[in-house]
């Protein structure tokens, strides 16, 4: 009898939670052996109406029993893409009004900085201290965090950072630059939120020196902030708009968003600029599509600011030093990395999933289902404070 070939599955961290998963329903993620976690970050903001909906789950296999992949991306029509388009295009401002599905948000970063400099003809971008934008090599050039970068260096040439709300910052924005990318609320940076007033400058000096400005609204969009564009906060419009994460109701999906003239820099000088194999993919386009329908008829926005405000008068603590928050887009500030580290893993044995920013240890993250009920709201701050009560 032949022996079993040991085989091993990538890790990511030398210490992962490795929640032996069984199923997920709701708010809630169980394990093989049947204990049950509350789950208060949704899969770092994927999983934003809970765990198997009914009705994601129903198109799924609508859509599975029709046809799967049938072509690269752009090349047939696909009801399901189109769908997508069409509930986007409700939600979304007219100038945003082309689309391109990709399989990731940090794809769609990808496509964005291809896309910029196309359009401009400049390799000079500007981002910002503390962004974080993906994990692939255009990504990462355009995200700060250099302990993240160095050991992948050469990256992308000609980057160059500026801090979020300075305005004397906004003059390293010329006429040499291809784009200016950002979160429009910074996410693996602690939840770091811009003023409205610092935004609209923003804005005035992209369009004053011919910039493009992308907004990247892969953790933060899709209804998180308690607006379905973070962007709306602010009274502006980008030029280029990043999204993915939650878009996909469950499944991995990210979208490049601009104007119809922009985008279709990409179909000629050269033909096929970009082009994707399984980028939207009809399973998850329509999805997709049923996830932005229940957003509108479950009236989910319309709760976010309401259950954050819950969030932030129960989680009243002497260890808890700050909280920072647009919507259920929330980082809680403890005293020290150790104490974040001890709460969020006691958390784990005690049922509820927290997690860390890779950026700024001191603090920890909430962004649960946008769908999540105000008892289990209640269930999981009172563990996280119950734990604050017992660590140094």
């Amino acid at each position: 009898m032949l022996e079993e070939q040991a085989f091993y599955l990538a890790k990511t961290t030398p210490h992962p939670f490795e929640i032996d998963v069984e199923r997920a329903e709701g708010s809630y993620i169980f394990d093989q052996d049947g204990k049950k976690y509350l789950d208060f970050i949704a899969g770092i903001s994927v999983s934003s109406l809970g765990h198997s909906h009914p009705r994601i789950l129903k198109a799924i296999n609508e859509q599975a029993n029709k046809h799967l992949h049938v072509m690269v991306y752009g090349e047939f029509k696909q009801k399901a893409q189109q769908d997508l388009g069409k509930e986007l295009s409700s939600l979304l401002p007219k100038e945003l009004h082309s689309y391109y599905f990709l399989n990731s948000g940090t794809e769609a970063i990808e496509a964005a900085i291809k896309l910029v400099k196309r359009a401009s003809s400049k390799s000079k971008i500007i981002a910002f201290e503390g962004s974080y934008h993906g994990n692939t090599h255009g990504s990462l050039s355009v995200s700060h965090r250099e302990a993240r970068k160095s050991p992948f260096r050469p990256l992308l040439p000609d980057i160059h950072f500026i801090k979020l709300n300075d305005f004397s910052n906004l003059e390293e924005i010329d006429q040499a630059t291809a784009a200016v990318f950002l979160e429009t609320i910074q996410g693996d940076a602690g939840i770091r939120i811009p003023s409205r007033e610092y935004m609209q400058a923003l804005r005035k000096r992209c369009t004053d020196t011919n910039t493009l400005l992308v907004l990247d609204e892969i953790q933060c969009g899709m209804g998180r902030t308690g607006k379905f564009s973070a962007f709306e906060h602010y009274g502006i419009v980008p030029d280029v708009l990043c999204m993915g994460k939650a878009l996909g109701g469950g499944l991995p999906i990210g979208a490049l968003i601009a104007n119809k003239e922009l985008m279709e820099l990409f179909s000629f000088n050269p033909k096929l600029g970009h082009i994707t194999t399984f980028g939207g993919h009809p399973l998850v386009c329509a999805t997709a599509a049923e996830g932005l329908r229940i957003i509108k008829e479950e009236a989910l926005i319309e709760t976010v600011e309401e259950k954050a405000a819950l969030i932030k008068k129960l989680l009243i603590h002497p260890k808890i030093k700050e909280i920072r928050h647009k919507g259920l887009f929330i980082a809680v500030e403890l005293a020290s990395e150790s104490m974040v580290e001890e709460l969020v893993l006691q958390s784990l044995k005690n049922g509820l999933i927290l997690f860390w920013f890779l950026s700024t240890p001191t603090a920890f993250r909430i962004a649960p289902p946008l769908n999540i009920s105000t008892s289990e709201i209640e269930e999981g701050c009172e563990i996280i404070l119950e734990i604050l009560n017992n660590i140094a």
